[in-house]
């Protein structure tokens, strides 16, 4: 149960006192019947709220997916670059009821893909635990292509872990055992979701002097922890350069591959139960 202005007040329906002066005006229904207390108490999971004749959606918590584009960095406020946020519509820019939207974990400027933003911090919590080794899988790019002796090699590093160097002020660590595929073009057999929106032709420069063209996709790797850049620290430390990254799950969570660069959509309730898995 929470208070009408509280639930309006976090939808989007401006101060407290504004939402005073909507039931005031007998601008509110609850179950059909208008509401004069803004202490009024209601049931999010079944009351019908009307405002100003408009049905509206309640929930507590949000979770949405997006397709992070590179060049936008994930905070709240930067002053230098666009951030995730500013690619949301003016009525996500507000608190709900379970809190403010914040990222379930980042990614860095330069890489794209699946980026879950929620009020969900319980979940969040969770899921980037060290203890939970949630798996996230990556697209990667790599600068220099790879011999059938070299992936062979590869495979057994990230099979077995391996230490990773450390970087700038970031320690060193000893890299857990990771999955690493080379095969993400298989004749014959259907790519996941996620890969095919990685494979996806990127769009022109803003300029529009680059022609559409699919990013150069090496492997795919998948991950159980989150430490500084290790992605990119972990080929790295192999002798070679990651140019492309994209996230494209987390956990069971694929990447739609409808989603553009930089677009997003809230989270179907199947969705949901596949991040809380």
């Amino acid at each position: 149960m929470e208070r009408i202005d509280k639930i309006l007040a976090h939808h989007g329906f401006g101060s407290r006192k504004d939402v005073k002066k909507l039931l005031r005006d007998e601008q509110v229904s609850v179950n059909g019947k208008f509401i004069y207390a803004p202490g009024f108490q209601l049931d999010i999971s079944q009351d019908e709220v009307i405002v100003s004749g408009e049905k509206i959606r309640l929930q507590h918590d949000v979770y949405i997916m997006m397709n992070k584009c590179a060049d936008v960095v994930c905070a709240n406020k930067d002053g230098e670059h666009r951030t995730v946020f500013d690619l949301l519509d003016d009525s996500l820019r507000h608190k709900f009821l379970g809190g403010e939207l914040h990222c379930m974990g980042r990614l860095d400027i330069d890489t794209e893909g699946l980026l879950i933003l929620t009020t969900d911090g319980k979940l969040t919590h969770r899921l980037l635990s060290p203890k939970t080794h949630a798996p996230k899988t990556y697209a990667v790019g790599l600068r220099d292509s790879l011999t059938e002796e070299e992936k062979q090699k590869y495979t057994e590093k990230f099979t077995n872990g391996f230490y990773i160097a450390p970087e700038g002020n970031e320690a060193g660590f000893d890299a857990q055992p990771s999955e690493i595929k080379f095969e993400v073009r298989s004749e014959g057999e259907s790519l996941p979701p996620g890969v095919q929106a990685a494979l996806s032709p990127t769009p022109p420069s803003p300029k529009g002097q680059s022609p559409l063209k699919s990013p150069k996709i090496d492997c795919l790797l998948t991950i159980y922890e989150g430490k500084f850049h290790q992605v990119k620290r972990m080929f790295a430390q192999l002798g070679n350069e990651v140019i492309y990254l994209k996230r494209v799950k987390m956990g069971e969570l694929e990447l739609d591959p409808t989603i553009p660069l930089g677009g997003y959509r809230e989270l179907t309730e199947e969705e949901i139960v596949l991040l809380q898995s």
